[in-house]
């Protein structure tokens, strides 16, 4: 076969999400983050209804984008409660969540850290909040995706007004067999008000494509690669943003939205 045409086949073989076959996510965490904080760059979802989003450019630096593709690696609740209003900075919430079943929260008198079923606590439930219907514990999902041609997730915080349309769209997939890894994911934003007449941005999702059975292979691996990794991550000043934004009413049915768990 001649050089050049070998060279053609090599670098068709590479394209979409197979360049993971040279990389080994786990084995790169390990030797290059060893005793250092885990830390994502983030994909913003911007307040007041715009439509674009914050993704982070080659060189860290945000880029404003219309819309988005890439394979969801893995997803899973983010309740943080704050006793005090957020005035900026990072810090840890006073109760945490990573798997929206058990929260952690303050050390009682002997310094041993509290343990709350989420589900029933009243910090949960709608209403509990200071202002509003809203829930005093905050509700959020992460989302860690992958776009073409990278080997390194970024970490989506979805908000709980994109909840609804997040597990509408999951829906959509397990009715025709196929899991949100196995595909690439659209991602977009639109201007929606709640009815207390707040504007915010609510993020959509459409298929893309589906992936290749190559692609899926690798796709997999680094979805428990990142599943592992994922009760490492710190919350952060994008998790702690605790806005009025919160939508608790579906603006159509009047029905209150539950949290995806």
């Amino acid at each position: 076969m001649p050089k050049n045409r070998k060279n053609a086949l090599q670098t068709q073989e590479k394209t979409g999400f197979l360049a993971l076959a040279d990389a080994d996510f786990g084995i790169m965490m390990a030797d290059e983050l060893d005793g250092l904080d885990l830390s994502f760059d983030k994909i913003k979802i911007p307040s007041a209804g715009s439509t674009v989003f914050e993704v982070p450019d080659e060189d860290g630096e945000p880029d404003s984008v219309k819309e988005f593709s890439a394979v969801i690696l893995y997803h899973h609740p983010l309740f943080c409660f704050y006793k005090t209003k957020y005035t900026g900075g990072n810090q840890p919430p006073d109760c945490g969540s990573f798997d929206g079943v058990t929260g952690v929260g303050d050390p009682d008198a002997a310094g041993v850290k509290q343990v709350r079923a989420c589900k029933k606590c009243p910090l949960n439930q709608y209403e509990s909040a200071e202002e509003g219907k809203g829930k005093a514990c905050k509700n959020r999902r992460r989302i860690y995706v992958l776009r073409e041609g990278e080997v390194f997730p970024l970490l989506l915080s979805l908000p709980t007004g994109s909840l609804k349309e997040f597990t509408n769209y999951l829906k959509r997939l397990l009715s025709k067999g196929k899991k949100s890894n196995s595909v690439v994911t659209r991602f977009s934003l639109k201007k929606a008000t709640n009815q207390g007449g707040v504007v915010y941005s609510q993020a959509q999702f459409a298929v893309d494509r589906a992936l290749s059975p190559e692609e899926r292979a690798l796709v997999e691996k680094l979805s428990a690669q990142v599943k592992a990794f994922s009760g490492n991550v710190a919350f952060d000043a994008v998790d702690e943003e605790r806005l009025t934004v919160d939508v608790v009413v579906d603006e159509e049915t009047g029905e209150v939205i539950e949290a995806l768990n």
